[in-house]
């Protein structure tokens, strides 16, 4: 019996595991969780708001975010821990203690201030965090992407990072040290800002992830043996998890892991007639999700830090690093329980067990009740987001007239000399030097590395604004493209090469992880494989070195990462602050008498 069947056919779901021993001190996941306010109260509210008078309709984003003054302070130290979020316990990455990670809280315009403390040990680390999706505009050195922005922060080192909350909606934290989130180290990050669509009740973080039962490490490992396939991945996922919980079926448990049954799903509350926001994340290593809830129609209202014009779905797709805020009005049964859905594209990615499972109790349901309910049908056939007409940003923007540059980038697999199968990006591979991160290489005036080709520098120099045309030529996965820094408009997404065409030029769709399709053909007839397309355009108007990347964990380990320098003159402006170069400082210490294992990209 599949562990989905003994889910459903239970007469109960009562958790044989405790909330801590699944995942530490962390709430998500159980009714106790509180929810969110529409922002934080203490602090100034002029206007009634901590923004003002700043709406999602009439305020730019990007050229007039609010500057409150306020600074949230945290505090986070990344460890080891032994948890067993569905049941198979395992060493596990934990920010103070808890899988995910704490919620980082801010409103828009806050400063936020997080000091990371590495006490990684069993093996010892380095470590980063890096805020996903913010643009780091005057702060650029805090990004948190090691051999980029600093140095890793050595172990038993710490490191505050300071940065606005210049954009608002729904995003995470995680580490940016090779393939580290993948064992934990992440957690969720709202910034409260203008409603662009009424609703009455935050639930605040659903975070969607596939899940491995071996380490991040070992996984590595194997990905970069000369013995992994070249086009099939190297290993599946093990399960998939719904604010880090799910149960799995403990007779498909290697021998010798401790596995317990019915270890728990998440539980959330829905009140009758009541409009709910959900902030659904992928922060998964590879899997493309589908989340649903049976019996309800959701309502999309962000994508990535972007709000956009509302519309209704049955049915929400979420790469990794992607993104979706979404209404859920509460139209069942007062007594009523119903299944949330989250179920990896099996097509689009490697997974032994593709469903995940939380649960919604309205307010007079049985609390350890079973829903009898029936999942959503759809369309599972494709590897790519919504359509992009559907996609509308609330707050219009056009594209310029015309780029400033325009690149070409070209995605392709390949063996190197090793006979270990990488990811290249028109014929390159990235490896990172941890020592030397660009960043503070180019703030000295040093913008040309002609001896490092594999860092993978595009020096885009002062142009105005630059266009990306990526192809994908390989008829493998669906890749979720992430740019740093910036926002982007998405001008098309499709199969074949680009025929110019942009959609709705006047307003694209903006975000800052946009996937791109497979290509079509089957391998190892690459040549026959005809290319899938991304185009993607954004405004240099944030001087710094931002990283332009694939989000599956395992793609950006193998070399699929590439750095876009953005008006390198302004950089050797940036007063980068001392703090920044000692973690270089303590980097080097440490490396003196310590070699990193640093068996993948970096990154």
């Amino acid at each position: 019996m599949s562990v989905i069947s003994s889910i459903l056919g239970a007469a109960t779901l009562i958790s044989s595991l405790s909330q801590n021993a699944t995942n530490g001190g962390s709430p998500l996941g159980t009714l106790s969780a509180p929810s969110l306010g529409p922002f934080l109260t203490n602090n100034p509210l002029p206007n009634g708001y901590p923004w003002g008078t700043a709406t999602a309709a009439g305020t730019n984003p990007y050229t007039q975010a609010p500057v409150t003054g306020v600074i949230r302070s945290y505090d986070f130290t990344i460890s080891r821990d032994i948890l067993a979020p569905d049941g198979v316990t395992k060493n596990v990455l934990v920010v103070n203690g808890q899988f995910p990670g704490p919620i980082i809280e801010a409103n828009w315009g806050d400063t936020i201030q997080v000091t990371v403390h590495n006490k990684i040990v069993g093996p010892v680390e380095g470590t980063s965090l890096h805020w996903h999706g913010l643009l780091q505009k005057g702060s650029q050195w805090e990004d948190g992407t090691p051999a980029v922005t600093q140095c890793p922060i050595a172990p038993g080192q710490s490191f505050t990072y300071s940065f606005n909350a210049d954009l608002y909606g729904t995003s995470w934290y995680h580490s940016h040290y090779t393939s580290q989130y993948s064992g934990g180290a992440l957690g969720p990050m709202i910034i409260h800002g203008p409603k662009n669509a009424p609703y009455d009740i935050d639930l605040g973080p659903v975070m969607i992830s596939d899940w491995y039962h071996t380490d991040y490490d070992t996984l590595t490992e194997e990905l970069l043996s000369p013995l992994a396939p070249e086009f099939a991945p190297a290993f599946p996922s093990d399960n998939n998890l719904i604010n880090g919980k799910m149960d799995y079926d403990c007779a498909n448990a290697p021998a010798g892991v401790y596995c317990t049954p019915n270890a728990g799903l998440s539980k959330f509350k829905f009140t009758t007639g009541k409009t709910h926001r959900l902030r659904l994340i992928n922060t998964g290593s590879e899997g493309l999700q589908r989340f649903t809830i049976d019996d309800h129609t959701m309502t999309i209202i962000a994508n990535d830090f972007v709000p956009i014009v509302p519309y209704q779905t049955n049915v929400v797709t979420l790469a990794v690093g992607q993104r979706t805020d979404v209404l859920v009005t509460a139209t069942g049964q007062a007594n009523g329980s119903y299944w949330m859905r989250a179920d990896i594209q099996g097509n689009c990615a490697a997974a032994d067990q593709i469903h995940a499972l939380a649960v919604i109790h309205y307010p007079n349901a049985q609390k350890n009740a079973v829903p009898t309910t029936t999942a959503t049908v759809y369309d599972n056939s494709s590897c790519f987001n919504d359509p992009l007409s559907d996609t509308v940003p609330f707050y219009s923007m056009a594209l310029p007239a015309s780029p400033g540059v325009v690149q070409e980038i070209d995605i392709t697999l390949g063996k190197n000399a090793s006979n270990v199968t990488l990811w290249y990006m028109n014929n390159s591979t990235f490896r990172a030097n941890y020592n030397d991160p660009v960043l503070l290489l180019a703030n000295k005036g040093n913008d040309s590395y002609p001896y490092d080709p594999e860092w993978n520098i595009y020096n885009f120099e002062s142009n105005s604004s630059v266009r990306i045309i990526v192809r994908n030529h390989i008829p493998v996965t669906p890749h979720p493209m992430h740019l740093h820094g910036h926002d982007f408009w998405v001008l098309s997404e499709g199969p074949g090469d680009w025929d110019g065409t942009i959609t709705n030029p006047q307003n694209p769709q903006r975000r800052d992880t946009q996937l791109i399709r497979p290509a079509n053909g089957a391998p190892p007839d690459l040549a026959a494989a005809i290319p899938s397309h991304l185009v993607i355009e954004y405004n240099q108007d944030n001087p710094g070195i931002w990283p332009f990347h694939c989000h599956i964990a395992w793609h950006a380990s193998t070399g699929f990462f590439v750095q876009f320098m953005e008006r390198p003159a302004d950089i050797a402006q940036l007063k980068i602050p001392t703090v920044v170069h000692d973690t270089c400082t303590q980097w080097t210490a440490f490396t003196n008498n310590n070699k990193p294992n640093q068996i993948d990209s970096g990154e």
